[in-house]
């Protein structure tokens, strides 16, 4: 290694011990960028000594990656991986310069940076879960990371793509590799897929899988299949034994069992296996004990797609709910999203709008007929709300606020 180089990740190391000292922060995303602004090519380098595997979606490539790294770790692989979940090039960096050995590099990377990463990396499979709209007032609309995406399958063909056949869009992104497994995980969510990504034609849904009638674009059939809480491989049912809760989570253990086994040959049962006892990733579904006993369970929901989710399952849970809402960079200013969310599932349920947004979350509940109190301060909420526990949905800002302050 360079002269150059090791001075990038000494001082990159220096910057995020710094960080994590003075309780800034991790330390994962100063240290990559001391790095990159020394030696720009770092991630070359970096990603030239490990098998980089790379996960990007929407919704749930954080819990994606920590499943997957668990599966190769449970059937003795090495593994590194940005666990603190900064999934941009410096977070990247700041990960991989870590020491450690030859290993699996299982890195999750935002959506919209994929194009910037996957050139220097060099990753030997691109693992693609959902796309949905999300921070338009950011990123656009979801045909731009579509066509991004597709880009780079059409410049290397050759690279292995796992990817959920259920989705239009990742079915059109990925289409160009000769090398595809595909997985069929479901799309709950549909109100951004409703057009066909070649031709704008409106999509049909028969039996729950899309096809257009205009140019014949349709979903692939898929060896590995999401039915009901099994993974369902050829004549193989692996039941999909989690710690963590919710539907969603089932679609990422099969992914990333998918991957295990199609790209690692470690058959799904290992893989899942060792995925079953994630209790908590980055924070995700932590519980935590109110002073009158009863439990607190923090999710993370992100856009309308995660939102919904979220909503529904609690919808069948004797649950106090709040729902705290930021509108910062990293929420999405524009917070007219909110009324795409079905809160209308929540009439039945003591609700509590809180968040630098509370009052904009307690006219989208009144339009829904969602009766709820308000409260700004998420902790005081959840001490109010009533129910035999308490979920409380936040916007990102506001689970990173939740996640410092109940640890």
């Amino acid at each position: 290694m360079s002269l150059r180089r090791r001075v990038a990740i000494l001082s990159g190391r220096a910057a995020g011990w710094a960080s994590r000292t003075t309780g800034r922060g991790a330390g994962t995303q100063v240290s990559g960028r001391i790095m990159l602004a020394v030696d720009p090519d770092l991630l070359r380098t970096l990603g030239a000594r490990d098998r980089v595997v790379t996960v990007s979606a929407t919704n749930g490539k954080t819990t994606t990656t920590r499943l997957l790294c668990d599966a190769l770790r449970h059937a003795g692989l090495p593994v590194v991986t940005n666990h603190t979940g900064a999934n941009m090039a410096s977070g990247i960096a700041g990960a991989l310069a870590a020491p450690h050995g030859p290993s699996v590099a299982v890195l999750e990377v935002d959506e919209r940076w994929l194009t910037h990463v996957v050139e220097p990396l060099d990753p030997e499979v691109l693992v693609f879960g959902n796309l949905s709209r999300d921070q338009l007032d950011r990123f656009g609309e979801v045909h731009a990371i579509v066509d991004r995406w597709r880009a780079i399958t059409e410049a290397d063909p050759d690279r292995h793509v796992v990817a959920n056949a259920s989705d239009p869009h990742v079915v059109h992104a990925a289409e160009p590799a000769r090398r595809v497994t595909w997985v069929a995980l479901g799309i709950p969510w549909k109100q951004d897929a409703t057009t066909c990504p070649r031709c704008d034609a409106l999509l049909a849904w028969p039996d729950g899988r899309f096809r257009c009638a205009g140019c014949g674009f349709a979903e692939p059939p898929a060896e590995f299949r999401l039915e009901g809480d099994a993974l369902a491989v050829g004549s193989r049912r692996i039941p999909l034994d989690l710690a963590i809760p919710g539907t969603w989570n089932r679609m990422n253990a099969a992914l990333a069992a998918t991957v295990a086994e199609a790209h690692f040959g470690v058959d799904a049962e290992t893989a899942v296996a060792g995925m079953a006892a994630v209790e908590v990733v980055s924070g995700r579904f932590a519980q935590h004990r109110l002073p009158d006993g009863r439990s607190a369970r923090v999710v993370l929901a992100k856009n309308p797609a995660g939102w919904t989710e979220v909503l529904q399952w609690l919808a069948g849970r004797d649950t106090g709910v709040v729902l705290a809402v930021n509108a910062h960079v990293a929420d999405g200013r524009d917070p007219s999203w909110l009324y795409d969310v079905p809160f209308e599932v929540l009439r039945d349920r003591s609700v509590v709008a809180s968040g630098e947004r509370a009052l904009d979350v307690a006219v989208r509940l009144h339009y829904g007929d969602v009766a709820c109190t308000v409260e700004a301060d998420p902790l005081v909420a959840a001490r109010r709300v009533g129910g035999a526990e308490v979920h409380i949905v936040a916007s990102y800002t506001q689970f990173t606020h939740l996640t410092r302050e109940f640890w």
